[in-house]
């Protein structure tokens, strides 16, 4: 395989990143020579990605207000959705737990992935 390398530095990254631009446009086949060059550079830009930027665990209630927000979605619609204004309330809050029934309700109506709605999250217990 042509010119592969670790990918230590910025540079290296970059470089990593226009090399595999130009298959964006036309994927080569699995398994032929650029297809496997393809696969071995995108491995490596992932790789340093998640090493230099890694993404932690997302909170529950961002993930929510991030859909709210970016799907015109309002409290009201949470409301519907949940059954009650004070039981929307409560979760935006954090006074509340999401129960099961809740983050079925928010992966299929909504589309929040269910992994991220299961991920343990603060509770403000102050009345």
């Amino acid at each position: 395989m042509k010119d592969i390398r670790p990918l230590r530095t910025e540079a290296d990254y970059d470089w990593a990143l226009a090399e595999v631009e130009h298959y964006f446009n036309r994927q080569p086949e699995p398994g032929t020579p650029d297809g496997d060059r393809f696969a071995v550079l995108a491995d490596l830009i992932e790789a340093y990605e998640a090493h230099h930027w890694p993404v932690g665990p997302v909170d529950p209630i961002e993930a929510i207000r991030y859909r709210m927000e970016i799907g015109g979605k309002t409290r009201r619609d949470l409301a519907a959705l949940l059954g009650s204004r004070s039981r929307a309330s409560e979760i935006l809050r954090r006074r509340r737990a999401l129960t099961l029934p809740m983050i079925h309700k928010l992966n299929r109506e909504w589309g929040i992935p269910a992994e991220v709605l299961i991920t343990p999250y603060h509770l403000d217990k102050a009345a």
